[in-house]
């Protein structure tokens, strides 16, 4: 989906009015980045760099800078930004619990509403909270269904698939209102010799999935990592079933997998009833889902983490799902409610434009970088890096990049004595598209915004890396 056509004059707007909207490119690359991409076999017109000192204009490094390309992850970095200055660091999100009946001896005459707020990490552990808050205000039996509010954000789908097709894959779960750990289970498999079976346990374990476990146990060693066991779900991706099939070595360890399944208000409600008939509740009806009454009461709400702790996850973890839920929080508060992901992108380059910030070219599809089509150039990038170094926000927004040789998915590159902890940069991969954008500490004491975009075929697979090594490297020694 491309920027519709208010986004398009917000973009216009941008242009007419931002003095960077000049061309800024310099026809040089330093040796060493040219080296990488001559042993890479990455032809030049492939890449664009863009590198400066925080405070001054003129760039050091200008390479194609104007070029939009896929930025991959790296567009978090103007989302997760956008968040912090439109919505401010201390924003959460609130998921409540409603009723119109009363409560009579600790027992809810009728539906509980479950409205959900948008809040972006509500794992189990937060979940489990969530109801055990909600038993401690006097509830012990829910007489009537559980019903489910997600109307904050318009419907995104059921289709997990459409990226990449693969709809199990945690990273293409989509944004939803009422969203429980990550609408994700961890499937484990372990042989149990004594009694000649095979066991499949979920964590969690929402009470409406089922698990037709088929596999068989036999004697020998562990010779393929998956132990020959065969997953399906044969109603689908948003379905409620899951099947295993096939043969397990009894000398086989244990079996972890993880999954995205079923639909994000079934998850919500198998896993509630499932930690509400722990915490000692009872629950006699079901499962709807609809608009909370205008004249139910509150009886429990639930705080999130704050936005700038959120932002942290986002950029360290590369979270798709979270990022894309903040483009719709930011949405929700600024162009109504239902949330749509035309809403937060009018938002963001309305939001762009009073920056003075111009990215020609920019497509800003969901705001995660899990896109074909959204685009960005690198001196656009580095803009809006160079605005959060000023920003009264940088302390949270620095915080949540990820830390060479440290944590997030830097923790495992850049680990010389000397780069360790000295880069704060969020990193970006897709097929055909590697990318890195962030700031240096050089060993000048100077510190440095730098974007680097790579779009060329299997670029992600290791020559990507290399080429950004040479230019953090070089750029280190300035």
């Amino acid at each position: 989906m491309r920027i519709h056509a208010r986004a398009a004059a917000a973009i216009a707007l941008v242009l007419a009015i931002s003095p960077t909207a000049l061309p800024r490119d310099r026809d040089y690359l330093p040796p060493e980045v040219t080296q990488a991409l001559t042993r890479g076999r990455i032809p030049s017109t492939s890449l664009s760099v863009y590198v400066r000192e925080v405070a001054r204009d003129e760039p050091i490094v200008s390479f194609n800078s104007e070029v939009p390309r896929n930025p991959a992850s790296t567009m978090k970095v103007l989302t997760t930004y956008a968040a912090l200055e439109l919505l401010g660091p201390a924003y959460t999100w609130r998921t409540r619990a409603y009723a119109t009946a009363p409560v009579s001896g600790q027992v809810l005459e009728g539906d509980l509403w479950l409205v959900g707020g948008g809040d972006p990490f509500m794992i189990s552990e937060r979940w489990w909270s969530f109801v055990n808050g909600l038993r401690q205000t006097g509830i012990a039996r829910i007489a009537g269904d559980v019903a489910i509010d997600n109307t904050l954000f318009a419907p995104q789908g059921d289709d997990r698939g459409t990226f990449d097709n693969r709809p199990f894959r945690t990273y293409n779960v989509l944004p939803d209102a009422l969203l429980v750990n990550f609408q994700t289970i961890a499937l484990s498999v372990l042989p149990d010799p004594v009694a000649r079976r095979v066991r499949a346990t979920t964590q969690p374990t929402p009470a409406n999935l089922v698990i037709d476990n088929d596999v068989q146990l036999y004697k020998g060693a562990c010779r393929r990592r998956s132990g020959g066991v065969v997953v399906a779900m044969p109603d689908g991706a948003s379905g409620s079933r899951i099947t295993l099939a096939g043969r397990y070595a009894d000398r086989c360890g244990p079996l972890a997998l993880t999954r995205a399944v079923m639909r994000a208000p079934d998850f919500a409600y198998g896993t509630f009833k499932t930690l509400w008939r722990e915490s000692g509740g009872a629950l006699d009806g079901g499962m709807k889902q609809g608009t909370v009454p205008a004249d139910a009461r509150l009886l429990y709400s639930f705080e999130s983490l704050t936005l700038a702790e959120i932002i942290r996850l986002v950029n360290k973890h590369s979270s798709n799902v979270m990022a894309r839920t903040l483009l719709l929080t930011i949405a929700a508060e600024k162009t109504g409610r239902p949330a749509t992901t035309f809403g937060g992108q009018a938002a963001v380059l309305d939001w762009l434009a009073t920056k003075g910030i111009s990215i020609p070219g920019l497509v800003l599809d969901n705001g995660s970088g899990l896109s074909r089509s959204e685009r960005m150039t690198a001196a656009g990038l580095a803009d809006v890096l160079r605005a959060a170094h000023q920003s009264q926000y940088m302390p949270e927004f620095a915080a949540s990049l990820p830390l060479s040789a440290t944590d997030g998915t830097l923790k495992r590159r850049f680990r010389s004595p000397q780069l360790q902890g000295r880069l704060r940069m969020k990193t970006g991969n897709l097929d055909d598209v590697s990318a890195l954008a962030g700031y240096i500490n050089a060993a000048s004491g100077r510190t440095y915004v730098a974007v680097i975009l790579l779009n060329h075929p299997a670029v992600e697979h290791g020559p990507g890396e290399a080429v950004q090594a040479a230019l953090v490297e070089w750029l280190f020694a300035q």
